[in-house]
């Protein structure tokens, strides 16, 4: 197994990048559904972070180091529209121009909202184009610095501060976790919130969730070796229906974590809904798998402390109704 990309003080120096500029976002429960799981399950709302996700933490981390560094003129990203207006909003503070290539099939409100942050957006078909190619061409073209979604060091430490105020948080409550789960796509923000969890709770249980037809990262936790998904199923979790993991992120995650979990579009539905109801939050689809996963109970969460990464909050209002109406 490789080194690690990053440690613990990665993230720590990701934080001071990111203090005052990202926001602390609140760890929320309710009593009444922690009475009906019969544990108790603290809720990081990270759908509650500038641009609706935890993106933003990395993309600012990795832009404000190229910025110290007198290396930032422009940049260039792919994305399905959480890294996308993480980048286009750090890139509007830094005042530099964004370009982002985005699948024609990204949720209407994504496009829209990263137009509105300043980027230029380049749609591209997700199942027939190679957006890596399209980056890499954009970036020698334009000299724009391309800013990779999860595989990559800065962005790695930057969502790893998700699980370092999560760890605080915890610490102030008082309280030992003795798990945690959250959603895995290219694997940036687990892996450094891994890092960050276990540095402060030793004997923590950490876990992945993915969509039913990606569970690439399962799969590799259990064979030791980076597995792809063979087929490009439907699936209504568009943030996180990568290919498969990072070389950078994997590493971490099959240090870390114990595992992954796998959900159905029908359990993320209710997941969705549950969120609105108990928590009064908006969660997109690949933003509540971990509470999915416990809904359909692959993890057991009873008579444990229970914390779920709630990643994301961009879902067009369709995605929704359907959620409420299931």
């Amino acid at each position: 197994m490789a080194s690690l990309a990053i440690n613990y003080q990665h993230i720590l120096t990701a934080s001071q990048r990111i203090k005052g500029h990202a926001l602390v976002t609140p760890l929320l429960e309710s009593p009444l559904l922690n009475q009906q799981l019969g544990g108790r399950v603290l809720f990081k709302a990270e759908s509650l972070q500038h641009t609706g996700s935890f993106k933003f933490r990395g993309a600012f981390n990795k832009l404000s180091k190229l910025a110290d560094a007198n290396q930032l003129t422009g940049v260039v990203a792919y994305s399905s529209g959480n890294h996308a207006q993480g980048v286009a909003a750090a890139a509007a503070y830094f005042g530099v121009p964004a370009t982002i290539i985005m699948p024609s099939d990204a949720p209407k409100i994504k496009i829209e909202n990263t137009k509105a942050l300043g980027a230029k957006v380049v749609l591209y078909q997700r199942h027939k184009e190679d957006r890596d190619a399209i980056g890499q061409q954009l970036s020698q073209a334009h000299n724009l610095t391309l800013i990779p979604p999860f595989n990559d060091t800065d962005i790695i430490a930057g969502q790893g501060t998700t699980g370092l105020e999560i760890a605080y948080q915890l610490e102030a409550l008082n309280l030992i976790p003795d798990q945690a789960i959250g959603p895995i796509g290219g694997g940036g923000l687990m892996s450094g919130s891994a890092i960050a969890l276990r540095h402060h709770f030793s004997d923590i249980s950490l876990w992945g969730a993915e969509p039913q037809g990606y569970d690439d990262a399962a799969r590799s936790i259990i064979a030791g070796t980076i597995i792809g998904n063979d087929h490009s199923p439907a699936s209504i979790c568009d943030a996180i229906v990568t290919p498969k993991v990072g070389a950078l992120t994997f590493p971490i995650l099959h240090k870390y974590l114990a595992g992954a979990k796998t959900v159905n579009d029908q359990h993320v539905l209710a997941a969705m809904a549950t969120c609105m109801q108990q928590l009064k939050l908006v969660v997109e689809p690949g933003g509540c798998v971990g509470l999915a996963a416990i809904l359909n109970h692959s993890l057991a969460v009873a008579d444990k402390t229970t914390v779920v990464i709630l990643s994301g909050g961009n879902v067009d209002p369709a995605m929704l109704d359907q959620a409420l109406a299931e």
